[in-house]
């Protein structure tokens, strides 16, 4: 947002700018500073975003004042046609404490779309030609509407004819529930879970404010794989926290080789004006981190080509994305990444049987199998 400010300042002086969301609520709470927005709204304006513009062009400038959230279940997203992947937004907010982190600092409480509201808004978007719908939330976990649970919402949305493919975004281990993960044996619920770790250490999680400990992450991983052998795995991690040794750096690397994940981001922790972390003497040197960030990703890449060469000789449905360079390309249910070859034109949103001949830079190749 800052380098968009600025470059649209530098390349139109003139223009009216408008920063919205939570950015800007770091800035009325004094966490944060902005020097290129003409008018700044917080993140419950969102739902108010004409109001917002009719303001910015009446002449209003600064900071407009905080207002309540809305019910995002008047919130709705709208389809565009000629893509794969809607993203519904079904949570919001964050009532969790972790040490580091801004967000429930300045996007308000956990807050949920109800399951009759996500079902409508899913249908619509369905409607709009997407084959597949992607869960979103800042803490998924925190699904708890009134009418359900995110195991309900799942079965709702699987009952929706239209639909082909249904997968969940980033979500905290607490949120991996056995109905949740029985409710994903229909082939259309893609078995990928990307599920923050953020440190293979329990003395950092406690530091952290987690609220898990290592042994807990591995159970939840274990207990998908029991009741879904073919899920695939995702994380986040944290290098360099406050605190973090050399021994709690390689409990981390430990996990990450037992674990087997298909994508993984790696970020060098850095402070936050305001949060508890940011206040911790221990911090860790730049160079350390960088170099524990290096050592993550190579260890990552090992295991991700294990897991890749383990799908060669396989048969995997791939949902065309696209074609470049003569080779159409696409995901696999478990979100694995696959180039092919095919002998005719394709359709985009098409689901195609693939059959893996082999690994290159990362990503599956294969040919298509159905003639």
């Amino acid at each position: 947002a800052r380098q968009a400010a600025r470059r649209i300042r530098r390349e139109r002086p003139d223009a009216l700018i408008v920063l919205v969301g939570c950015l800007a609520d770091a800035i009325a709470g004094g966490i944060a500073r902005f020097d290129d927005a003409d008018l700044i709204a917080g993140n419950a304006w969102k739902g108010r975003i004409d109001r917002v513009l009719a303001a910015a062009v009446l002449g209003r400038r600064g900071i407009l004042p905080r207002v309540g959230f809305e019910s995002l279940d008047s919130e709705r997203a709208i389809g565009q046609g000629g893509r794969i992947r809607a993203f519904l937004k079904v949570q919001d907010g964050c009532s969790r404490g972790c040490s580091y982190c801004r967000p429930r600092m300045v996007r308000g409480p956990s807050r949920c779309k109800s399951v009759r509201a996500a079902v409508e808004e899913a249908a619509g978007l369905l409607s709009s030609g997407y084959p597949e719908i992607v869960l979103t939330g800042i803490d998924l976990a925190g699904y708890r509407p009134e009418d359900g649970s995110l195991a309900d919402l799942v079965r709702s949305l699987l009952d929706l004819p239209k639909l082909r493919r249904l997968r969940l975004a980033s979500i905290n281990e607490d949120g991996i529930t056995r109905p949740l993960v029985e409710s994903f044996a229909d082939e259309r619920a893609c078995p990928h879970f990307h599920i923050p770790l953020q440190s293979g250490d329990d003395r950092i999680l406690r530091r952290m404010r987690r609220g898990y400990t290592t042994s807990i992450y591995l159970d939840r991983i274990r207990m998908v794989r029991d009741l879904l052998p073919e899920a695939s795995f995702g994380t986040d991690i944290i290098v360099g926290f406050p605190g973090e040794d050399e021994g709690a750096f390689r409990a981390t690397c430990r996990i990450v080789e037992e674990a087997g994940f298909s994508n993984l981001h790696v970020f060098r922790y850095s402070p936050r004006p305001g949060t508890e972390a940011a206040g911790f003497d221990d911090q860790v040197e730049g160079p350390v981190k960088r170099m524990r960030a290096e050592r993550i990703d190579r260890i990552w890449r090992e295991t991700l080509g294990t897991l890749l060469d383990s799908r060669v000789g396989s048969t995997q449905d791939v949902l065309v994305e696209g074609d470049r360079d003569g080779r159409w390309y696409g995901y696999t249910r478990d979100y694995l990444r696959v180039s092919f070859a095919a002998e005719r034109e394709l359709v985009v949103g098409e689901e195609r049987p693939v059959r893996i001949t082999g690994v290159e830079k990362g990503i599956l190749k294969g040919e298509d199998a159905k003639r």
